[in-house]
């Protein structure tokens, strides 16, 4: 990732100190067997409150439904998928995006969750997710390219649940336009396995239909 030079519409202190922090935030999921544990230490911070990190902060206050989110809110969901992320990182093809997209997956979710009734959801939030998952790395990087194919994986990550159970949201063809769909398949098998009580065998068989019926 290539940081802005330019000045960002904050003093300089605190540009440098969110350069840093992202530097940090770059390093740990890249690196480390389980980026949770710096994430975690990090997310209750003042300047992880601040613009742009409070897009992920905001994740710790948005809920989730308990039966297909046994384990919480949005942002544990997330911290489950960065180090489900970690073990497979190895298998992408651009380790950066890949990171950078399992820990903004969803982002779009703090917008977009209604909770009715009871009926939690949150609709369309991987379109919400990649127009902000743009905002928040353009705040650090003018590397373009880096950042358009974090916005396509974000984008498509739903679409082996939509794909595998033939809903009207698949669209293979503009997924396939805009993006890589193996590593759709290595984000959306993340994005599955970041729950608890899940079935393994079950995810990796959803992966086998998704590539079978996408190539």
């Amino acid at each position: 990732m290539q940081l802005k030079q330019k000045k960002l519409n904050l003093n300089k202190t605190d540009d440098d100190i969110k350069l840093l922090l992202l530097n940090e935030i770059n390093n740990h999921i890249l690196l480390d067997e389980q980026p949770s544990i710096f994430l975690n230490s990090i997310v209750n911070t003042k300047i992880f409150k601040e613009h742009p990190f409070y897009m992920l902060y905001k994740l710790k206050e948005t809920e989730q439904s308990p039966v297909h989110h046994p384990e919480g809110n949005a942002w544990n969901h997330t911290m489950l998928v960065v180090d489900e992320a970690a073990k497979l990182r190895n298998k992408s093809r651009d380790e950066k995006v890949f990171m950078w997209a399992a820990l903004l997956h969803d982002i779009g979710k703090a917008e977009t969750t209604k909770n009715k009734k009871g009926k939690i959801t949150a609709y369309n939030h991987e379109s919400v997710g990649a127009g902000l998952c743009v905002k928040f790395l353009q705040e650090f990087t003018t590397d373009d390219e880096f950042i358009i194919k974090v916005k396509g994986l974000v984008r498509w990550h739903m679409q082996i649940l939509h794909v595998v159970k033939n809903m009207p949201f698949a669209d293979i063809e503009s997924m396939s336009a805009d993006t890589d769909i193996n590593e759709v398949a290595l984000l959306g098998f993340c994005d599955r396995m970041g729950r608890t009580n899940v079935d393994r065998a079950k995810e990796i068989n959803n992966i086998k239909i998704f590539l079978e019926k996408c190539i």
